[in-house]
């Protein structure tokens, strides 16, 4: 039997009152917003109130209010810091505090008022927030100016919101209900703005678990997925080592990242934070080279991989062996090297130049778009480049959603991020360059590159098709591969002799993390692949939910056990030297 289907009334009328505004606005050019940036605000003779009245849509200035506030307010993302200041320096892009462009309290109240109780909130579904952040509840936190309470609910599902708060392309608001008949709520701005008040006003201390199960765990890698599980891990009771083969801690989050998207004090706060929880740092420690595995296994109870996904994708044409090609990883982490040396008050002069890939005075080519590419090109922006240009395989994407690509999926549209927006404010015009295929490089009588050929491609049911006499010369003296990771390095995984699936990623299944090999679990993108550092947070957190269950079956059969040979069968509590 065919049920007939009724239209919402309270949503038809809230489309309705949006394209009214929306309309007003359009034919009179108006806006809610002022020349400061945020809402504009009136506060009368007789206001005696704190909060000022602020302008909605319909041209009112009333009390700031959550009922319709998707309806009365516009969206407002708090801006980057301008791009020709920015590119002089290394800070964040964000503002700071009592920077101008910094949003005020009343505009943070305003944005959170946009959230809309919504029925069903697919911002924290598997189409929006990958670690089901309770986005909704801290968002209406945040308007009733309850920060404390606002961390406590952000903290029990996402351990590091400092992180994705600023470098997370969030899923979350191309999956925002609000978008449907408006824009999104700008879910990132308020998580960044909770972190940053937490911290400011001590809310976030460390958390010393009462009970210590007597169990350890080693994790191999301190990327975003080794620090989720070793945190969760860690509040479960268990001894817990990170082993990382670089010098700092961090994995992508301190060497992958630049500092201008994520200032390194930041990753260094949160790691010394979880030092004085309990969790034990080990760097340099290369696991299969200058560590045994073997002995990595025999005193832990258990071992998770959070390798990360290292091993680049690789552009193997004529002349990929030229001096001035390099991966996109070697370039950034190479940079970030730099930087640190200079904070910490070593000399210019002192620094090792053959370690430095620099950009400056050189025209720069980054074939592969994504965060990586982005990244590429704001840190050559940073090094004063000649110029830039960006390849990108596929065509340039639509100003709107296709069909093909329904809310709430997140949406493929076209946009700029802050290194495109650098270029363009320094040049003039958009690095990229779409449906671009680099099919040679060129390099002069001592090795050195210094030019490309290209051809145009067209996409077609089987891939990418080049388009045959459609050959073009770039002039460029450094060339940087931005074009993702293929897997994890694969000697650890050799070593241990795990299976693989058929993309050399640790076979482990989603939701177990158990390896092919009893006491050894995988997570992050040494498992799913190349994904996002909310993702990894996702994966880090779930394998820890899995390892915590094996470990205590473990501890109860080794107890049974022991009462059973009246040995002392579990010593693992013991701290290992290695």
């Amino acid at each position: 039997m065919l049920k007939r289907i009724v239209a919402n009334p309270s949503r038809i009328r809230a489309q309705q009152s949006f394209r009214k505004f929306a309309t007003v606005e359009k034919s009179t050019g108006s806006s809610v917003i002022g020349s400061d940036g945020r809402h504009e605000i009136w506060r009368g003779d007789v206001d005696h109130d704190n909060e000022p009245k602020v302008k909605r849509r319909d041209g009112t200035y009333q009390p700031v209010s959550k009922l319709r506030g998707f309806i009365n307010y516009q969206r407002n993302p708090e801006p980057y810091r301008k791009p020709l200041e920015r590119i002089l320096d290394w800070e964040e892009l964000n503002p700071v505090k009592g920077d101008p462009l910094k949003h005020s309290a009343v505009e943070q109240k305003v944005q959170a008022a946009r959230c809309m109780d919504c029925g069903t909130p697919f911002c924290q579904t598997e189409t929006g927030c990958p670690v089901d952040n309770l986005i909704p509840e801290w968002n209406n936190l945040v308007f009733e100016g309850q920060w404390k309470e606002a961390i406590d609910r952000l903290h029990k599902t996402n351990n590091f919101p400092e992180f994705t708060g600023r470098v997370c392309p969030a899923p979350c608001e191309g999956a925002c209900v609000a978008g449907l008949v408006d824009s999104p709520v700008t879910i990132k701005n308020i998580e960044y703005a909770i972190v940053d008040k937490a911290w400011e006003e001590g809310y976030i201390v460390p958390r010393i678990p009462k009970e210590r199960t007597g169990m350890t765990v080693a994790i191999v890698g301190s990327g975003p997925a080794g620090l989720a599980a070793a945190d969760q891990l860690n509040q479960m009771g268990h001894k817990v080592t990170v082993y990382e083969r670089a010098d700092r801690i961090g994995g992508l989050l301190m060497y992958g990242i630049p500092n201008m998207k994520l200032e390194k004090d930041t990753v260094e706060r949160r790691v010394n934070l979880l030092r004085e929880e309990g969790i034990e740092f080990v760097t340099n420690a290369d696991i299969g080279r200058n560590v045994d595995i073997n002995d990595l296994r025999a005193n832990y109870d258990a071992m998770a991989l959070c390798l990360g996904a290292t091993k680049p994708r690789d552009l193997p044409i004529p002349g990929r062996e030229l001096k001035g090609v390099h991966f996109a990883m070697e370039f950034l982490t190479k940079n970030q090297k730099r930087l640190l040396l200079t904070k910490e008050g070593k000399l210019e002069s002192q620094w090792d130049k053959n370690s430095f890939i620099t950009a400056a005075g050189k025209d720069v080519i980054v074939i592969g778009g994504g965060d990586t590419g982005t990244d590429c090109i704001g840190t050559s922006m940073r090094h004063r480049c000649k110029s830039v240009v960006n390849f990108e395989l596929m065509p340039r994407p639509p100003l709107e959603r296709a069909p093909d690509n329904p809310w709430p999926q997140w949406p493929r549209v076209y946009g700029v991020d802050y290194g495109h927006a650098e270029v363009q404010a320094v040049y003039g015009k958009d690095p990229r360059e779409y449906s671009v295929m680099t099919k040679e490089f060129i390099g002069d009588e001592n090795g050195n590159l210094k030019a490309l050929i290209t051809q145009d491609v067209e996409i077609t049911d089987k891939g990418p098709k080049a388009i045959e006499g459609s050959e073009r010369e770039w002039k460029t003296d450094l060339c940087i591969l931005s074009m993702g990771f293929v897997s994890p390095e694969a000697y650890v995984v050799e070593e241990l002799g795990l299976d693989v699936d058929q993309r050399n990623n640790v076979h482990a299944v989603y939701g177990d993390f158990r390896t092919s090999v009893e006491g050894v679990f995988a997570g992050g993108d040494c498992r799913r692949g190349q994904s996002l550092v909310v993702w990894a947070i996702n994966e880090g957190r779930g394998l820890a939910e899995s390892c915590n269950n094996y470990l205590l079956q473990k501890r109860d059969d080794e107890a049974l056990t022991s009462d059973k040979t009246g040995a002392f069968a579990n010593l693992s509590s013991m701290s290992p030297k290695i």
